[in-house]
C-alpha cells in the first residue's frame, strides 16, 4: 500500500483507537478549541507563523507566502521528528490531520511516509471530523440509561464516581463539563471546555459504551454551566428509567460542606455567587444569606439554601423532566462514608 494513505473519518472511526499516535498539525489556538480524542498538538505553523504566512499571502502573493511557509513548516516538522519520534519503530502507525486535510497535514504526512511509517492522513481534516461528531450527536444514543436523581447534596456525583470505580459504565456530564451544574457549580482554577470540546468528549464516551450493559448518568438539565448537553441525549435520558437517591438533610449539608470547601472557606467568593440569585429571592434574603457567610455560619447557610432554593427548584422540575422517576428504584444512603457509596454502587452494578 502506498503511504500516506488518505481516508475519510467515517472510514477510520471504528478503528480510531488502533492508531499509535493521533497528530493534530494545526496551530495551538485551533487545538485548544477542540481536537480529536487523545490527539497531541504538533503544529507545523504556530499561531504567529500562521498569521505571517496568511498576511504574506494577502499582501504579497501566494508564491512568496508558500516560500516562507515551506521553510517554517520544514523546520517545525524537523523539530517534532527529533523531539518525539526518533524512537518509533517501523510499525508505528500515526494519524495526521489539520483543518481541512490540506497542506499542513499533507506536508507532515508526506515526510513521515518518506521515513517509512504507515501514516494515514485524515481526508477533510478536523472539519470532516467535526461534521461527523455533530451528526452523530443529533441521533439519540441507543443505550440503556439509568438516571440517578436526587436533591442537591444527595451524593449523585460521588455515586457515579464509585460506580465507575467498581466497573460500571458511567457518563459523568458534570466531569466532562468541568462544572457541578448549579449557581455554585463553577470549579476553582478549572475553566469549562469549549462547547465543541465538550461535545467531542461526550461523543467519545458514548462510542465506547457496550449497548448490552446499562449506562449510569445524572439527571442533568439542558445546560451544565455554560455548556449545552446535546438535545438528542437529553431526550433519551428523560425517557429512561430512574434511580431516586435519598440522603438525610444533615448528611447533605455535611457533603456539600466537603465538596464546596472552596466556597465555604471563602465568604467573598461565595457571596459573589449568591448575588446571582437576587432576581429569584430578592435583596433582603440574599443579604441575610451573605451575612451568614460573613459570620462563618456556613452549615446554617447551606441548610437554608437547600430548604429555600435548591429543594423547591428540584421538586418543581424533576417529575416534569424525568417522568419515570415515580416508578424508579429508591436507593437510601445511610451516610456519606466511602463504604456507603461503595455498597450502593455494588447494589446497582450487580443488579
Amino acid at each position: 500500500m502506498k503511504y500516506p494513505e488518505l481516508l475519510k473519518f467515517e472510514d477510520i472511526v471504528a478503528r480510531l483507537d488502533e492508531f499509535d499516535t493521533i497528530i493534530d498539525a494545526r496551530s495551538p489556538s485551533e487545538y485548544a478549541l477542540d481536537h480529536l480524542p487523545n490527539a497531541i498538538n504538533c503544529p507545523v505553523l504556530d499561531d504567529a507563523e500562521r498569521v505571517l504566512v496568511g498576511t504574506t499571502y494577502k499582501q504579497v502573493g501566494a508564491f512568496e507566502a508558500k516560500k516562507i511557509g515551506a521553510a517554517i513548516v520544514a523546520r517545525n516538522i524537523s523539530k517534532h521528528l527529533e523531539a518525539l519520534w526518533q524512537d518509533k519503530p517501523r510499525e508505528w502507525r500515526p494519524l495526521v490531520y489539520c483543518w481541512r486535510g490540506g497542506n499542513r497535514s499533507g506536508s507532515m504526512a508526506h515526510i513521515l511516509a518518506k521515513v517509512g511509517w504507515p501514516v494515514v492522513q485524515l481526508d477533510g481534516g478536523y472539519k470532516e471530523y467535526r461534521h461527523y461528531v455533530a451528526a452523530a450527536l443529533e441521533q439519540a444514543p441507543q443505550l440503556d440509561f439509568r438516571v440517578v436523581c436526587g436533591t442537591t447534596g444527595s451524593g449523585k456525583s460521588r455515586l457515579l464516581q464509585t460506580l465507575e470505580a467498581v466497573g460500571a459504565q458511567v457518563l459523568d456530564l458534570e466531569q466532562l463539563a468541568a462544572h457541578r451544574g448549579s449557581v455554585l457549580g463553577r470549579l476553582p482554577s478549572h475553566p469549562q471546555p469549549t462547547q465543541k470540546m465538550f461535545e467531542s468528549a461526550v461523543w467519545d464516551r458514548l462510542r465506547r459504551f457496550d449497548p448490552a450493559r446499562p449506562v449510569f448518568v445524572e439527571s442533568e438539565s439542558k445546560k451544565v454551566g455554560e455548556l449545552r448537553v446535546p438535545a438528542a441525549l437529553i431526550e433519551r435520558m428523560r425517557a429512561s428509567s430512574c434511580i431516586s437517591l435519598q440522603l438525610s438533610r444533615p448528611h447533605r449539608v455535611q457533603l456539600l460542606m466537603e465538596d464546596y470547601a472552596h466556597f465555604t472557606q471563602d465568604a467573598g467568593a461565595l457571596n459573589e455567587q449568591l448575588g446571582y440569585l437576587t432576581s429569584l429571592h430578592g435583596k433582603e434574603k440574599i443579604a441575610a444569606w451573605q451575612a451568614l457567610a460573613n459570620d462563618g455560619r456556613m452549615a446554617e447557610l447551606v441548610d437554608a439554601l437547600l430548604a429555600e432554593h435548591y429543594d423547591p427548584a428540584y421538586l418543581r422540575s424533576i417529575h416534569r423532566n424525568f417522568p419515570q422517576l415515580a416508578q424508579g428504584q429508591v436507593l437510601d444512603l445511610p451516610g456519606i462514608a466511602p463504604e456507603d457509596f461503595r455498597a450502593a454502587a455494588l447494589s446497582l452494578h450487580t443488579a
